[in-house]
């Protein structure tokens, strides 16, 4: 590994597609980035078989960032939404994989495969690694299958938790309130007053300094809706999701 310019593999892992490219610690881009559908059934080792196909079409790397849904604590998967399911998002759990997912500690498994260092985080972290300025306490919310968030203080990754998983009625939690199927019901209009009505709940709970909203929906935010989010919440490009893989590295957990 050379240890000027360390190339870092970075891979963005969604619920319905798995996205990567090679960059430099420039954030340069060195190839286009490819994207599969996540597949399912998903084991572990599925997982991982389907991040080293990615690999191989890719330029050669020194180290690996993995951004992947759920609760991720210092790179063991406490628990992960979609990979449980038998056939993705919104489908049924099925055990074998909740046991397999839960506890299985990913960031050595990757490490391991590839022998290269590796780090493992949820991804709204590692979309947030590539949009922080280290200033204030920052927060970023990625919009897609479901709910992405996480929070940065003065440039330091704070602890993470499930916002996605909090009631916004009983019954219904942020993930399936804003998420992909709720979009497609509602509409591209009524689904970004919710947005709206989400960053109003939040603002006074967080306080931030800044919020970044990302993710592949975000660019589905009406206009009306995006005119009295305020000055302090900016839109960002899904890119920051891989950007990210390699400001990670220099985040302290």
């Amino acid at each position: 590994m050379s240890l000027l310019v360390p190339m870092t593999l970075s891979i963005d892992c969604g619920g319905l597609s798995l996205k990567a490219s090679v960059l430099d610690s420039a954030g340069t881009f060195h190839a286009q980035p490819i994207s599969i559908p996540t597949p399912y059934p998903l084991s572990p080792k599925r997982f991982i078989q389907a991040l080293d196909e990615l690999s191989k079409a890719l330029p050669k790397f020194d180290r690996i960032t993995v951004g992947m849904p759920g609760m991720i604590r210092h790179g063991v998967v406490v628990h992960t939404p979609h990979y449980i399911t038998a056939k993705g998002p919104r489908t049924r759990v099925e055990p074998t994989l909740l046991e397999a997912w839960t506890g299985f500690d990913m960031e050595s498994a990757v490490s391991d495969h590839f022998d290269r260092p590796a780090i493992v985080l949820n991804d709204a972290e590692v979309h947030g690694a590539g949009l922080i300025n280290g200033s204030g306490l920052e927060v970023v919310i990625t919009l897609g299958t479901g709910l992405g968030f996480a929070i940065f203080d003065g440039g330091k990754l704070a602890p993470h938790f499930e916002l996605s998983r909090a009631p916004i009625r009983r019954g219904t939690s942020y993930d399936t309130w804003i998420g992909e199927h709720e979009r497609r019901r509602l509409g591209d209009s009524f689904w970004s007053r919710r947005i709206r009505l989400m960053v109003e709940d939040l603002r006074p709970v967080f306080y931030w300094d800044r919020l970044y909203i990302g993710g592949g929906n975000s660019r589905r935010i009406r206009p009306e809706a995006l005119e009295v989010l305020g000055d302090d919440v900016v839109i960002v490009s899904n890119t920051a999701g891989i950007l990210g893989g390699v400001r990670a590295w220099n985040l302290v957990r």
